[in-house]
């Protein structure tokens, strides 16, 4: 499956500001669209969820959501990783999808010690973060990483 990244990006611009924050669900449950309910550290006994229950479309975002739902994605969020920026070395409990919308060439993914950098190519990355990674953006050109990132089992 081939994305049109162009077409992420315009549908993208109808997100909230996201000038001071880092992430933002795409999806929610049933019973909660809070776009910010899904964004960080996750387990069942601190949030009341599984990351499973994360697949109901929050915006309307009719190009973005098919891709969702084709793909089987859950938990589905929009990352934002500013220059000179990296995660935690850590790990998922299930794999990810990653579909890198805006990236530079300093930015990497970290995978199980093995650095690779995922360009916005149109297509989607499967991730095995269920071991340790991380991911981190070098850039020196004040250059943002956007990936959407999803769940899949």
């Amino acid at each position: 499956m081939s994305l049109d990244i162009e077409k992420i990006k315009k549908e993208l611009e109808a997100l909230p500001d996201m000038t001071n924050i880092k992430q933002i669900g795409l999806q929610g449950t049933k019973d909660n669209l809070d776009p910010f309910a899904s964004v960080g550290k996750m387990n069942k006994w601190t949030h009341g969820y599984d990351e499973t229950d994360f697949v109901v479309p929050i915006f309307d975002l009719p190009y973005i959501n098919s891709i969702m739902s084709d793909l089987k994605m859950f938990r589905t969020r929009v990352l934002i990783l500013r220059p000179n920026e990296c995660y935690s070395y850590h790990r998922d409990y299930t794999k990810r999808i990653h579909i890198p919308v805006i990236t530079n060439k300093s930015s990497f993914i970290v995978e199980d010690r093995q650095l690779k950098h995922l360009p916005a190519d149109g297509n989607y990355y499967v991730v095995d973060t269920t071991k340790m990674h991380t991911a981190l953006n070098g850039s020196r050109n004040n250059e943002d990483r956007l990936h959407i990132v999803g769940g899949i089992l």
